[in-house]
């Protein structure tokens, strides 16, 4: 029996996928938990409707992400902290210090698990800081640490 999946199934495909199963299972499990519908010409056109309709959405968002990844590769945000000898911090700059910042400085917000550090920022200086913004958009903002003190 041929059907369209509504939710992932581990094993079977991902939503939207047509997938042939034995019948037992799609009456038994996939049907009664709306996992599935049958692929009959009439779904498969609204699957196809749907598809589309998620397409243009993740068009949108894509736009919108580079739309904002651009405004973020403008951006440069100053961070104050107490330092020692030769530029080292007392402490470190974490994503969350980075987030806070760019949030209060320009109004723009960004998710403390978006911002891509390899380790903190323990010294003095301009270190640029890559955002994951989309899964395919990422943009670069300076974060310029000053000793403090």
């Amino acid at each position: 029996m041929k059907v369209i999946l509504l939710e992932d199934i581990s094993g079977k495909g991902k939503t939207g996928d047509v997938v042939k199963v034995n019948d037992g299972y799609a009456r038994n499990f996939l049907f009664p938990r709306n996992f599935a519908v049958n692929a009959t010409d009439a779904n498969m056109k609204n699957l196809e409707k749907r598809k589309a309709a998620l397409a243009a959405k993740k068009e949108q968002e894509l736009n919108c992400a580079k739309e904002t990844a651009a405004k973020i590769d403008s951006l440069s945000v100053s961070i104050a902290t107490k330092s020692g000898e030769g530029g080292r911090l007392f402490g470190s700059i974490t994503s969350q210090d980075i987030a806070e910042a760019v949030n209060e400085q320009h109004g723009v917000f960004v998710d403390k698990r978006k911002i891509l550090l390899d380790a903190p920022i323990k010294t003095v200086g301009v270190h640029p800081v890559e955002i994951r913004i989309y899964p395919e958009v990422v943009a670069t903002v300076r974060v310029s640490v000053e000793a403090n003190g």
